[in-house]
Protein backbone atom coordinates (compact mmCIF):
# COMPACT_ATOMS: atom_id res chain seq x y z
CA UNK A 1 0.00 0.00 0.00
CA UNK A 2 3.06 2.27 0.67
CA UNK A 3 4.12 1.97 -2.68
CA UNK A 4 0.70 3.06 -4.09
CA UNK A 5 0.37 5.64 -2.04
CA UNK A 6 3.75 6.80 -3.45
CA UNK A 7 2.81 6.88 -6.81
CA UNK A 8 -0.77 8.05 -6.31
CA UNK A 9 0.96 11.06 -4.63
CA UNK A 10 3.84 11.32 -7.73
CA UNK A 11 0.50 11.45 -9.99
CA UNK A 12 -0.97 14.02 -8.18
CA UNK A 13 1.73 16.14 -7.30
CA UNK A 14 3.00 16.23 -11.30
CA UNK A 15 -0.81 17.19 -12.34
CA UNK A 16 -0.94 20.05 -9.68
CA UNK A 17 2.44 21.42 -10.52
CA UNK A 18 1.47 21.35 -14.02
CA UNK A 19 -1.89 23.12 -13.56
CA UNK A 20 -0.45 25.95 -11.63
CA UNK A 21 3.29 26.35 -13.47
CA UNK A 22 2.51 24.97 -16.75
CA UNK A 23 1.79 27.26 -19.81
CA UNK A 24 -0.86 24.24 -21.14
CA UNK A 25 -3.34 22.45 -18.72
CA UNK A 26 -2.87 18.77 -18.39
CA UNK A 27 -3.62 16.49 -21.38
CA UNK A 28 -6.84 14.15 -21.21
CA UNK A 29 -4.23 11.27 -20.12
CA UNK A 30 -2.64 12.91 -17.20
CA UNK A 31 -6.38 13.84 -15.79
CA UNK A 32 -7.38 9.86 -16.26
CA UNK A 33 -4.05 8.96 -14.71
CA UNK A 34 -4.57 11.21 -11.85
CA UNK A 35 -8.31 10.12 -11.55
CA UNK A 36 -7.69 6.77 -11.23
CA UNK A 37 -4.87 6.72 -9.04
CA UNK A 38 -7.13 7.70 -6.43
CA UNK A 39 -9.42 5.05 -6.81
CA UNK A 40 -9.41 1.92 -4.66
CA UNK A 41 -11.48 -0.94 -6.57
CA UNK A 42 -10.28 -4.69 -7.13
CA UNK A 43 -9.02 -3.61 -10.62
CA UNK A 44 -6.53 -0.92 -10.05
CA UNK A 45 -4.89 -2.68 -6.63
CA UNK A 46 -2.14 -4.68 -7.18
CA UNK A 47 -1.53 -7.90 -6.59
CA UNK A 48 -0.51 -11.69 -7.28
CA UNK A 49 -2.80 -13.98 -8.50
CA UNK A 50 -3.86 -16.89 -6.12
CA UNK A 51 -1.05 -18.10 -4.26
CA UNK A 52 -1.41 -21.86 -5.95
CA UNK A 53 -0.73 -20.34 -9.24
CA UNK A 54 1.80 -17.99 -8.05
CA UNK A 55 3.96 -20.23 -6.78
CA UNK A 56 3.55 -22.87 -9.32
CA UNK A 57 4.21 -20.49 -12.41
CA UNK A 58 3.12 -17.20 -12.47
CA UNK A 59 6.20 -15.74 -9.69
CA UNK A 60 8.75 -18.02 -11.56
CA UNK A 61 7.50 -16.20 -15.55
CA UNK A 62 7.40 -12.60 -12.98
CA UNK A 63 11.47 -13.53 -12.30
CA UNK A 64 12.42 -15.08 -15.53
CA UNK A 65 11.18 -11.97 -17.36
CA UNK A 66 13.00 -9.77 -14.78
CA UNK A 67 16.21 -11.91 -15.97
CA UNK A 68 15.67 -11.24 -19.11
CA UNK A 69 15.24 -7.07 -18.94
CA UNK A 70 18.22 -7.75 -16.71
CA UNK A 71 20.37 -8.51 -20.35
CA UNK A 72 19.17 -5.24 -21.92
CA UNK A 73 18.76 -5.20 -25.84
CA UNK A 74 14.82 -4.91 -25.34
CA UNK A 75 12.99 -2.80 -27.63
CA UNK A 76 9.31 -4.12 -27.48
CA UNK A 77 7.53 -5.48 -25.47
CA UNK A 78 3.70 -7.22 -25.58
CA UNK A 79 1.72 -6.77 -22.21
CA UNK A 80 -1.55 -8.67 -20.96
CA UNK A 81 -2.99 -12.03 -20.23
CA UNK A 82 -3.35 -15.60 -21.74
CA UNK A 83 -3.89 -13.98 -25.36
CA UNK A 84 -0.42 -12.43 -25.85
CA UNK A 85 1.43 -14.67 -23.52
CA UNK A 86 0.15 -17.88 -26.16
CA UNK A 87 1.19 -15.58 -29.30
CA UNK A 88 1.77 -18.48 -31.80
CA UNK A 89 5.51 -19.45 -31.26
CA UNK A 90 6.37 -19.63 -35.49
CA UNK A 91 5.09 -15.78 -36.16
CA UNK A 92 6.29 -14.63 -32.79
CA UNK A 93 9.90 -16.05 -34.23
CA UNK A 94 9.71 -14.64 -37.18
CA UNK A 95 8.15 -11.25 -37.13
CA UNK A 96 8.82 -10.23 -33.09
CA UNK A 97 11.79 -12.26 -31.88
CA UNK A 98 14.04 -10.27 -34.25
CA UNK A 99 13.06 -7.52 -33.08
CA UNK A 100 14.07 -7.87 -29.36
CA UNK A 101 10.41 -8.42 -28.65
CA UNK A 102 9.61 -9.58 -25.09
CA UNK A 103 6.32 -11.43 -24.33
CA UNK A 104 4.80 -10.43 -21.04
CA UNK A 105 1.48 -12.24 -21.48
CA UNK A 106 0.34 -14.23 -18.54
CA UNK A 107 -2.71 -16.88 -18.49
CA UNK A 108 -5.44 -15.57 -16.10
CA UNK A 109 -3.64 -12.14 -15.68
CA UNK A 110 -6.04 -9.38 -14.55
CA UNK A 111 -5.33 -5.61 -14.18
CA UNK A 112 -4.35 -5.82 -10.51
CA UNK A 113 -1.81 -8.45 -11.50
CA UNK A 114 -0.60 -6.61 -14.70
CA UNK A 115 0.09 -3.73 -12.13
CA UNK A 116 1.35 -6.17 -9.40
CA UNK A 117 4.01 -7.21 -12.14
CA UNK A 118 5.11 -3.64 -13.33
CA UNK A 119 5.47 -2.23 -9.75
CA UNK A 120 7.94 -5.30 -8.90
CA UNK A 121 10.47 -5.29 -11.48
CA UNK A 122 8.63 -6.03 -14.87
CA UNK A 123 9.73 -2.36 -16.31
CA UNK A 124 13.01 -1.91 -14.77
CA UNK A 125 16.12 -1.61 -16.68
CA UNK A 126 14.87 -1.24 -20.41
CA UNK A 127 14.05 1.69 -22.58
CA UNK A 128 11.82 -0.47 -25.17
CA UNK A 129 10.55 1.89 -28.19
CA UNK A 130 7.37 0.04 -27.79
CA UNK A 131 4.91 -1.20 -25.64
CA UNK A 132 1.70 -3.14 -27.07
CA UNK A 133 -1.08 -3.48 -24.41
CA UNK A 134 -4.22 -5.76 -24.22
CA UNK A 135 -5.72 -6.35 -21.01
CA UNK A 136 -8.73 -6.34 -19.54
CA UNK A 137 -10.95 -9.49 -20.35
CA UNK A 138 -10.34 -11.50 -17.61
CA UNK A 139 -11.67 -8.68 -15.26
CA UNK A 140 -15.18 -8.90 -17.03
CA UNK A 141 -16.75 -11.32 -14.88
CA UNK A 142 -15.91 -9.20 -11.12
CA UNK A 143 -15.72 -5.81 -12.29
CA UNK A 144 -17.50 -3.02 -14.16
CA UNK A 145 -16.97 -1.85 -17.71
CA UNK A 146 -15.77 1.87 -15.65
CA UNK A 147 -13.55 -0.38 -13.37
CA UNK A 148 -11.58 -2.37 -16.08
CA UNK A 149 -10.95 0.57 -18.39
CA UNK A 150 -9.73 2.28 -14.87
CA UNK A 151 -7.65 -0.81 -14.88
CA UNK A 152 -6.64 -0.44 -18.51
CA UNK A 153 -5.75 3.20 -17.66
CA UNK A 154 -3.48 2.53 -14.55
CA UNK A 155 -1.35 0.43 -17.04
CA UNK A 156 -0.93 3.03 -19.17
CA UNK A 157 0.06 5.36 -16.42
CA UNK A 158 2.84 3.10 -14.85
CA UNK A 159 4.35 2.59 -18.08
CA UNK A 160 4.27 6.15 -18.84
CA UNK A 161 5.79 6.55 -15.38
CA UNK A 162 8.69 4.10 -15.75
CA UNK A 163 9.58 4.15 -19.52
CA UNK A 164 8.56 8.20 -20.02
CA UNK A 165 10.33 7.44 -23.58
CA UNK A 166 8.37 4.55 -24.64
CA UNK A 167 5.40 5.13 -26.58
CA UNK A 168 2.24 2.74 -26.13
CA UNK A 169 0.52 0.56 -28.57
CA UNK A 170 -3.18 0.18 -26.35
CA UNK A 171 -5.36 -2.08 -28.47
CA UNK A 172 -9.04 -2.91 -27.43
CA UNK A 173 -9.80 -5.52 -25.58
CA UNK A 174 -10.68 -8.68 -28.29
CA UNK A 175 -13.93 -9.58 -28.58
CA UNK A 176 -15.04 -12.93 -26.76
CA UNK A 177 -17.95 -15.62 -27.11
CA UNK A 178 -20.21 -15.90 -30.63
CA UNK A 179 -22.74 -12.89 -30.53
CA UNK A 180 -22.56 -8.93 -30.52
CA UNK A 181 -25.54 -9.10 -27.43
CA UNK A 182 -23.17 -11.30 -25.06
CA UNK A 183 -22.91 -8.99 -21.63
CA UNK A 184 -19.09 -9.77 -20.95
CA UNK A 185 -18.73 -8.69 -25.08
CA UNK A 186 -20.63 -5.09 -24.14
CA UNK A 187 -18.81 -4.78 -21.13
CA UNK A 188 -15.68 -5.13 -22.93
CA UNK A 189 -16.28 -3.04 -25.49
CA UNK A 190 -17.72 -0.21 -23.10
CA UNK A 191 -14.29 -0.42 -21.27
CA UNK A 192 -12.31 0.18 -24.35
CA UNK A 193 -14.08 2.76 -25.77
CA UNK A 194 -13.76 4.38 -22.02
CA UNK A 195 -9.71 3.74 -21.97
CA UNK A 196 -9.41 4.73 -25.84
CA UNK A 197 -10.00 8.59 -24.73
CA UNK A 198 -6.37 8.38 -22.74
CA UNK A 199 -5.02 8.23 -26.63
CA UNK A 200 -3.12 11.64 -27.66
CA UNK A 201 -1.88 10.08 -30.87
CA UNK A 202 1.87 11.01 -29.49
CA UNK A 203 2.88 8.83 -26.88
CA UNK A 204 -0.04 6.59 -26.78
CA UNK A 205 -1.99 4.93 -29.90
CA UNK A 206 -5.31 3.27 -29.67
CA UNK A 207 -6.35 0.68 -32.29
CA UNK A 208 -9.60 -1.40 -32.18
CA UNK A 209 -8.85 -4.46 -34.78
CA UNK A 210 -11.93 -6.17 -33.44
CA UNK A 211 -13.64 -6.13 -36.63
CA UNK A 212 -11.27 -7.81 -38.18
CA UNK A 213 -12.16 -10.88 -36.31
CA UNK A 214 -15.90 -10.41 -36.82
CA UNK A 215 -18.17 -11.62 -39.64
CA UNK A 216 -20.71 -8.54 -41.49
CA UNK A 217 -22.94 -9.54 -38.38
CA UNK A 218 -20.65 -9.36 -35.38
CA UNK A 219 -20.32 -12.66 -35.13
CA UNK A 220 -16.90 -14.41 -33.61
CA UNK A 221 -16.06 -17.95 -35.57
CA UNK A 222 -14.86 -20.55 -34.00
CA UNK A 223 -12.37 -20.85 -37.18
CA UNK A 224 -10.34 -18.38 -35.79
CA UNK A 225 -11.07 -18.84 -32.14
CA UNK A 226 -11.97 -22.01 -31.39
CA UNK A 227 -12.90 -21.12 -27.91
CA UNK A 228 -14.73 -17.88 -28.55
CA UNK A 229 -11.92 -16.05 -26.60
CA UNK A 230 -8.08 -17.28 -27.75
CA UNK A 231 -7.23 -16.86 -31.43
CA UNK A 232 -5.49 -19.89 -33.12
CA UNK A 233 -2.74 -19.33 -35.56
CA UNK A 234 -5.74 -17.69 -38.00
CA UNK A 235 -6.51 -15.28 -35.84
CA UNK A 236 -2.87 -14.37 -34.75
CA UNK A 237 -1.98 -13.87 -38.70
CA UNK A 238 -5.19 -11.67 -38.74
CA UNK A 239 -4.05 -9.70 -35.56
CA UNK A 240 -0.14 -9.40 -36.78
CA UNK A 241 -1.15 -8.20 -39.77
CA UNK A 242 -3.55 -6.02 -38.69
CA UNK A 243 -0.99 -3.79 -35.79
CA UNK A 244 2.12 -4.34 -38.23
CA UNK A 245 1.95 -1.26 -39.50
CA UNK A 246 1.40 0.77 -36.67
CA UNK A 247 4.02 -1.48 -35.12
CA UNK A 248 6.40 -0.26 -38.11
CA UNK A 249 5.50 3.23 -37.75
CA UNK A 250 5.65 3.86 -33.75
CA UNK A 251 9.30 1.86 -33.88
CA UNK A 252 10.98 3.98 -36.79
CA UNK A 253 10.21 7.12 -34.81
Amino acid sequence: MRVRNTVILGVLAAVLVCVSGCTSTPTAAETAFAQVALKTHSAVTPETQKAKWAESWWLPRHNSINQRFAQGHVDLIMIGDSIIHHWDKELWARYYAPRNAVNMGFGGDRTQHVLWRLENGNLDGINPKLAVIMIGTNNSNDNTAEEIADGIIAICGKVREKLPKTKILLLAIFPRNATPDDPQRQKNAAASAIASKIADGKMIHYMDINPKFLTEDQVLSREIMPDLLHPNKKGYQIWMDAIEPKIRELMAR
